[in-house]
């Protein structure tokens, strides 16, 4: 008799860019390690709420911070992750209710399509962006997103041909506006933006539009409830966690940076975020 199979959960939000990266380690090693990995659909802002955390991106040396540790993290983890153009829409606007919602239906019909159109989705989000510039100052985003000692005044401008545009003004003796556009992002929570992740991740096109059909129904909106509930009474203040059920123990843990504390939980080996015997590219 082989060794048995451990199981671990990850409970995730495509909003959340440390969720892809804890992600894509997990299903790079789950052979390896031999664990039954079990992806779990949740809602960040459901757990933001009931924990009383708020996204790192809204508080300012977070947000700053957090950009360029994913502009360290693209390289180290070869995940091709970049910051969302239109980033502070992304949060506060659009959310991920009907994206999850459906990744929930996916779950619950045909959940080995669950982990190809969940990585569909976040690429939506996080990689299939364009930079857009600071007009009035020729700056990039990253100059902005990077920018030291800065406290930012937000406002959502009235949209010019139904593109958002954000008005950014860093609180600085320098008094530089930045105004951005949206209209190039790729987007999550139109339907037709769901059907195109689903369409990439090799759903029938009659089978996406069933699930989409159905993210409105109360056994899918209870699901995803249920499992966003189950985050919190792990414990959850965030997204993603990792929940390892050993030897009859269960250990939860924050973030995208703790599998090599995971391995030794597991008594397995951790070979880096890039296992040799894996092809890391998406």
């Amino acid at each position: 008799m082989g060794p048995l199979t451990r199981t671990v959960e990850l409970f995730y939000d495509v909003l959340s860019p440390y969720s892809w990266l804890g992600f894509e380690i997990l299903c790079r090693y789950q052979n390896i390690w031999n664990i039954n990995l079990q992806l779990r659909p949740s809602l960040i802002t459901g757990i933001m709420k009931d924990s009383g955390n708020k996204p790192p991106g809204l508080l300012p040396r977070k947000g700053l911070y957090m950009a360029n540790d994913l502009k360290l993290l693209r390289h180290h983890l070869q995940i091709p992750i970049h910051f969302p153009k239109d980033f502070l829409s992304v949060m506060l606007e659009k959310g991920s209710l009907s994206a999850m919602r459906f990744l929930t239906a996916v779950n619950l019909e045909h959940p080995e399509m669950l982990e190809k159109a969940s990585r569909e989705l976040w690429m939506r989000v996080w990689s299939r962006v364009s930079v857009g510039l600071w007009e009035s100052s020729g700056r990039t985003l990253d100059d902005f997103l990077t920018f030291p000692r800065h406290v930012f005044r937000v406002m959502i401008l009235p949209p010019p041909g139904g593109s958002t545009v954000l008005s950014v003004t860093p609180l600085s003796p320098h008094r530089l506006p930045a105004v951005f556009s949206s209209s190039q992002n790729e987007d999550i929570t139109e339907p037709q933006s769901i059907l195109a992740a689903a369409e990439k991740a090799g759903m029938p096109a009659e089978q996406a539009q069933g699930l989409l059909e159905k993210i409105a129904t109360p056994k899918v909106k209870n699901q995803l409830k249920e499992t966003t509930e189950a985050a919190c009474r792990y414990g959850a203040f965030g997204l993603p966690i990792t929940v390892a059920h050993v030897d009859g123990q269960t250990h939860m843990l924050f973030g995208s940076d703790r599998m090599e504390l995971l391995a030794h939980l597991l008594g397995e080996k951790w070979m880096g975020p890039v296992p040799p015997a894996v092809n890391a590219r998406l």
